[in-house]
């Protein structure tokens, strides 16, 4: 070949590297724009259906527990009173859930610890006012302390 010919080439391999090193960061850009959006929202679907998952187990568990002793067994009524305890955990987090959802955030999910009650709410940012009134919320439903409570915004 000739140095023309191999100049040539080279310059036109060099010019479509450069185009897809910039098509690449375009792309990923776009990408990353889309997984953003959808983060937040299927954090919500995602953290409620591992929720849920786990509860089963634990009632799973739970019943195994009842069904396999006499009913005076003491394993059999701490498995009993841990399952009721449980539901009314669900029932609380739910409730107190849909009242968050009521003053005016798309959604939430709380998670309630022995020590702690932590809320998630589906928002930008969090004005003081905001803030009040979820942890009124909270202490109202679930009867807990103000210290005790975490709240957190994921957009």
């Amino acid at each position: 070949m000739k140095k023309r010919t191999k100049i040539i080439i080279l310059t036109l391999m060099i010019v479509l590297l450069g185009v897809t090193g910039y098509l690449n960061i375009v792309l990923n850009n776009n990408i990353q724009q889309t997984n953003t959006n959808v983060t937040a929202g299927s954090y919500f679907s995602s953290y409620r259906t591992d929720r849920e998952s786990t509860r089963n187990q634990q009632k799973l568990y739970y019943d195994a527990i009842i069904e396999s002793g006499e009913p005076t067994d003491a394993a059999v009524i701490a498995a009993v009173e841990a399952r009721q305890n449980l539901i009314d955990r669900m029932d609380k987090e739910v409730a107190c859930e849909g009242l968050v959802k009521l003053l005016g955030f798309s959604d939430c999910v709380i998670a309630m610890s022995d020590q702690k009650v932590n809320v998630v709410v589906q928002a930008e940012s969090l004005t003081d006012l905001e803030v009040a009134n979820i942890c009124q919320t909270v202490i109202d439903q679930l009867g807990v302390e103000l210290r005790n409570i975490v709240i957190i915004y994921a957009d």
